[in-house]
């Protein structure tokens, strides 16, 4: 599952292949975002979606150098699954910046408050931002890096079929618990191993 400078396309070829590209990654997306009430967003990342990631950022900043290239690469790869773990991007959404600014005092450690519960299992908790720390003494962060680590036998079930369930105990977040659409449970269940 890991991505390479040769997994790349150069500028030039990337702005051929980006329509399509872009099309088949946003209905890719679409399998794997689950929406934890109206403000939180779980967007659950892939090698797929990484990719599409990196590719834009050289887009953006034409970046075509080797090196450059392998810095943009070494700061996202560590959000493809490693087989045993979904990685997810944690997206706190407050339209208005005054109540965004007033929710994330709030709403700190929500990052580690979405739990993902295969069926027969206990919970399982993330390990927030492991890359840097995205919370201070006075409010969390819009934006967190989350990783939800899976036993053997939780990754068998997951495999097999078992449901998927999502929830958030924060004291300042409504309580929220669902089942995840099977779409997205499928498409969850190939970043893993039995």
């Amino acid at each position: 599952m890991s991505l390479t400078l040769a997994d790349l396309w150069s500028l030039e070829a990337y702005a051929r292949q980006r329509p399509e590209f872009r099309a088949r990654v946003m209905a890719h997306k679409k399998q794997r975002t689950v929406h934890v009430g109206k403000h939180l967003t779980l967007l659950f990342e892939d090698r797929l979606t990484v990719q599409y990631q990196i590719q834009e950022m050289l887009r953006i900043e034409k970046i075509f150098e080797p090196e450059a290239i392998q810095e943009e690469l070494a700061s996202y790869v560590s959000l493809i699954p490693d087989g045993d773990n979904w990685k997810a991007t944690l997206l706190i959404e407050y339209a208005e910046v005054p109540v965004r600014q007033r929710m994330l005092v709030r709403l700190k450690g929500i990052e580690r408050a979405l739990w993902l519960q295969v069926e027969g299992f206990e919970p399982v908790f993330p390990v927030a931002d492991e890359d840097m720390e995205r919370e201070n003494a006075e409010k969390t962060s819009a934006v967190h890096f989350l990783r939800y680590t899976l036993s053997p036998s939780q990754r068998s079930a997951v495999r097999s079929g078992a449901a998927l369930t999502a929830g958030v105990n924060h004291p300042e977040y409504p309580v929220i618990h669902f089942v995840l659409e099977e779409s997205v449970r499928q498409s969850l269940s190939s970043d893993i191993t039995a």
